[in-house]
Parts: structure tokens; sequence; C-alpha cells
């Protein structure tokens, strides 16, 4: 597989991830009253979608097989979303963008390798990590405002 098939891979475990995260806060939250903030989180949850998608799309086209479980990541966000439903929403907003955090240090270290190639470089500073840091200022409004 080549390097770049294997590097989006672990973006991509990231971004199934979070599509999990996020599924399990829109699941503790939808008995709640419709707020902006519901539909914001859901929005999120999209967005991290499209994002494993174009990054499924650019590992076929590397002739790799994109990866379909979000691993470790996954199993230490299910555990980190189980015990904050005990917390709060404070607590599940702050899982949350410990997240986007770590999102966005992914890519910022992916874009550090200099063989990436040029249209995966163009993803990745065009829109995953733009959509990454547009999450966590949404995230950093709805914690002040909680």
């Amino acid at each position: 597989m080549p390097w770049e098939a294997s590097r989006l891979n672990k973006l991509l475990r990231a971004e199934i991830s979070a599509v999990e995260t996020y599924q399990q806060a829109l699941d503790k939250l939808r008995g709640e009253p419709q707020t902006g903030e519901l539909q914001q989180i859901a929005s999120i949850c999209e967005d991290h979608r499209d994002s494993a998608n174009k990054l499924r799309e650019r590992i076929l086209q590397q002739g790799g097989r994109p990866t379909e479980d979000s691993g470790a990541w996954g199993s230490w966000s299910k555990m980190v979303m189980g015990a904050v439903k005990l917390l709060g929403d404070k607590a599940a907003l702050t899982a949350l963008r410990q997240g986007e955090e770590n999102g966005i240090e992914d890519y910022q270290e992916a874009l550090q390798e200099a063989d990436m190639p040029s249209d995966i470089r163009n993803l990745i500073q065009t829109t995953l990590l733009p959509r990454q840091q547009q999450h966590l200022n949404v995230l950093n409004k709805f914690i002040g405002s909680a």
C-alpha cells in the first residue's frame, strides 16, 4: 500500500471516530427540545461524514483499501462519551472539542509530510482542516455559553 493510502487511512479512522462520537452526542440530545445547538452538532456530524467520504475516495484513487472502522480512536471515544453522559452537556461538549483539537493536530502533522501529493495537500488545506477549525470555534462558543 502506498504511503499516501496508509497515512490517509489514519486520517480516515479519526473521521469515522468523529462521526461515531457526534452520533452518540446526537442520540443523547435527541430527547431534548430542538435547538440551534442540536442542529449545529448534526451539521458537524455531516461534515465529518463527508470528510470521511472524501478520504475514502482518495485512498481508492491511490490504489489502497479504505479502513471500515475507527480502530482505537473509536473505542476511546465510546468510552469518553459513555462517561460524559453521566456528567452533562458541558462535559460532552468538552470531549467533542478535544476530538476536534486532535483532528486539527492530525491534519497539521500530515501536512508536514514533504512527499504528500498536491491534490491531497490541497484537500486538507482547503477543506478538511478549515472544517475542523470551524467546528472547534462552534464548540468553544457552546462551551462558553453553557
